[in-house]
């Protein structure tokens, strides 16, 4: 498919300089640009990439963040006594 495209001069100078930067031609660095921005669309967001993890430590119920210093009290007794 032939695709014919107007860009802004500046974007055409930073294609250009990426072009001679990395040794491909512009044909080649448009649809390389075409396919991330297309592909972009189907991978996962950074937190479904996580969400199985969060909150994996269930060895606790509550706020961690609120009830750190009684949590770490917990886990200190526990271990000088067992």
């Amino acid at each position: 498919m032939n695709l014919s495209i107007d860009l802004p001069k500046n974007l055409e100078n930073q294609l250009m300089a990426y072009c001679n930067n990395h040794g491909v031609t512009e044909n080649e660095a448009v649809q390389i640009a075409l396919h991330q921005l297309l592909l972009s669309d189907t991978l996962p967001t950074p937190y479904e990439l996580g969400a199985e993890g969060f909150g994996a430590d269930r060895t606790h119920s509550g706020d961690i963040a609120r009830n750190t210093k009684h949590l770490l009290r917990e886990r200190f007794r526990a271990s000088t006594t067992g």
